[in-house]
């Protein structure tokens, strides 16, 4: 019972300990920016495709997997999601 609660405050104390050496480092900010810029427009361009799903009768869903394919890949990740989907239905 005491394990749970133990491990528990280690990982909310080391997740403060990141938090704060990340926002210490100047160019850590920068990389945060980015990284948020990039899963903005990974969001927005997937709400668009969905958007256009009563033309195209194609729509992918907005989750935490099509998100980060999208956010890394950019719009490569799109047009691999649009073949996987195509090609597993």
């Amino acid at each position: 019972m005491y394990l749970k609660y133990v491990m528990w405050g280690l990982l909310v104390l080391s997740s403060m300990m990141l938090i704060f050496i990340l926002f210490r480092n100047r160019r850590a900010g920068r990389w945060l920016s980015a990284i948020a810029l990039n899963i903005a427009f990974a969001a927005f361009i997937l709400y668009v495709l969905n958007l256009l799903s009563a033309y195209t009768n194609f729509e992918l869903p907005i989750n935490t997997a099509t998100l980060g394919t999208v956010t890394v890949l950019g719009v490569p990740g799109i047009l691999l999601l649009v073949c996987l989907k195509l090609t597993l239905l």
